[in-house]
């Protein structure tokens, strides 16, 4: 009777919870990255996270976002997705909007399950994993040059990532032939090549040099290692069909983002013309865009990114979505802690996740100056936390930095 009256209780505090605070923090040295934090009216705290124009972003999140939802529910969470969403769509909703929602709403599956004690994978509908397999893309970070390494020496990478457990890689072998733009807001993981108008004449040479990379590596470990190609939107269709027809002896685990993917019917053709399984897309927003795509048959790959697409209420969708179409998930994080804690705890609840992206000199870099907890790996897989909520927590003395913003919404 005590515990029944303990538990109900509790039931009655988690109802009852409303929406107090919602802040925003981010740091100059880590240009595109905001985190959010939302405190209910027990005082927990939930954390979120999204990438790329923070400034923007921020002002959603305290201009649009924090008036609907504060003093609301603080596990009402598909009400407060559908209510953004539908204010939102109103005038257009991707872009800042999406990523604004989307750091809010992983926020409050973070607080649910700092409420009830539970991981966020177990809140999603239970565990199905404890581990998944991760590649490595392979960006210079963290004392790592390993984007420098699969051009000069991808022999010699590979090999190495697999001296570490580690089975496959992501490269971009194509990029560096694409226009190229100078800004100074390109500070993307990928860097130069992250970026830039769509190229539309990939001379044979260049077409050679970048299967150069690839041949490599399949010449120095076999089929040992998964490869990863990614095409950052880089080229249109023509050349696009010429580098996967290129790649097709060499048994690729796909190709991502060839081309742009604003038009399912030109990603058909890829899936369709080729035999090099097509990823799609971390670049799309919503279940919607998705829908569209396996439609047409035109994925064999379903890429999302938990910290852009609408958080976790909208990636399981999309990951229930996929399951429906026969499709495997692979979780993009090229981004923060955050987004890989997130997408971590769907890969343990989603019967379909494949893989998990990951970069080394991030996780093993300056993920661990920004949370309290590293990520462990072991085996060349990425063992997935069964802490409440998503298992990580920032680290206080961020807020303590010189250049550090923080904005706060609420009481």
């Amino acid at each position: 009777m005590i515990e029944t009256t303990t538990q109900a209780a509790r039931t009655s505090a988690l109802v009852s919870a409303r929406i107090e605070r919602i802040e925003t923090i981010r740091i100059a040295e880590q240009p595109n990255v905001l985190w959010v934090e939302v405190t209910d009216s027990e005082g927990r705290v939930g954390l979120g996270e999204t990438f790329y124009n923070p400034g923007a972003v921020e002002a959603i999140v305290h201009d649009m976002a924090a008036p609907l939802l504060l003093g609301k529910s603080a596990s009402a969470i598909e009400d407060a997705w559908q209510t953004l969403f539908a204010c939102a769509n109103f005038y257009g909703y991707a872009g800042a909007e999406m990523r604004a929602f989307s750091a809010v709403d992983i926020a409050l599956w973070d607080l649910l399950g700092q409420a009830t004690g539970l991981s966020v994978s177990t809140l999603l509908g239970g565990r199905v994993r404890d581990r998944i397999r991760i590649y490595n893309t392979c960006v210079n970070a963290g004392g790592f040059d390993d984007q420098d390494a699969f051009i000069e020496r991808p022999g010699d990478l590979a090999e190495e990532l697999l001296a570490e457990g580690i089975t496959a890689l992501k490269v971009w072998p194509w990029d560096r032939f694409a226009p190229q733009i100078k800004a100074d807001f390109v500070t993307g993981p990928a860097g130069w090549s992250a970026m830039g108008p769509v190229g539309h004449d990939l001379t044979p040479q260049q077409l050679d040099e970048g299967l150069a990379v690839v041949e490599a590596i399949r010449d120095r470990v076999g089929n040992r290692i998964d490869i990863m190609i990614e095409g950052h939107s880089r080229w249109d269709l023509n050349a696009a069909l010429r580098i996967c027809r290129a790649l097709e002896p060499y048994e690729v685990a796909w190709v991502e983002d060839i081309i742009q993917p604003d038009s399912p019917r030109d990603l058909a053709r890829l899936a369709h013309e080729t035999r090099v399984p097509q990823s799609v897309s971390e670049r799309l927003f919503t279940r919607y865009r998705y829908r569209d795509v396996f439609e047409l048959g035109a994925a064999q790959i379903a890429m999302v990114d938990v910290v852009w697409t609408g958080g976790l209420t909208e990636a399981r969708k999309i990951a229930h979505l996929a399951d429906t179409y026969h499709l495997p998930l692979t979780p993009h994080d090229c981004v923060g802690p955050v987004c890989l804690a997130a997408a971590l705890q769907l890969c343990a609840h989603a019967t379909n996740a494949k893989i998990q992206e990951t970069v080394r000199g991030f996780y093993g870099g300056w993920y661990r100056e920004a949370v309290n907890e590293e990520l462990e790996v072991v085996d060349g897989h990425a063992l997935i936390p069964d802490r409440p909520g998503l298992g990580v927590t920032l680290r206080p003395e961020l807020r303590r930095r010189d250049d550090v913003t923080v904005r706060v919404s609420g009481g």
